[in-house]
């Protein structure tokens, strides 16, 4: 019986982890790229190929072969970036989302295994 509900309790945790990814990775290849799901108006940490650090921009548009916006909500200093030194998008407003569903469904998961095992 034990078993049976660890191996319960494991699968939904994955689920919930599987679920909760919020990042789009880019391919090096910028024709096979699709950017049409990044939202104007949404905060992004953008993923540098060249190793650089990562940058946070609020992003506006896409233009020829740059991702345009600026380095904050309340600092509009603009960031142009190419898509071309793009490795990775985070949707940080997501991530958030995310962490918390998996930090709840953790706590729904212990609280499963804990009330079976005294159940035993």
């Amino acid at each position: 019986m034990r078993a049976s509900v660890l191996l319960k309790s494991s699968l939904l945790t994955s689920l919930f982890v599987l679920s909760s990814c919020a990042t789009t990775k880019y391919s090096e290849d910028i024709s096979k790229n699709n950017y049409s799901n990044l939202e104007a108006g949404r905060m992004y940490t953008v993923t540098m190929r060249d190793g650089s650090k990562s940058q946070k921009m609020l992003f506006r548009n896409i233009d020829g072969d740059n991702l345009i916006g600026t380095a904050g909500k309340k600092d509009s200093a603009e960031v142009i970036i190419p898509k071309s030194n793009v490795v990775s998008v985070k949707d940080r407003s997501r991530a958030r989302v995310a962490g918390g569903a998996v930090v709840i469904g953790a706590a729904a998961v212990a609280a499963i295994v804990i009330s079976s095992s005294r159940a035993d």
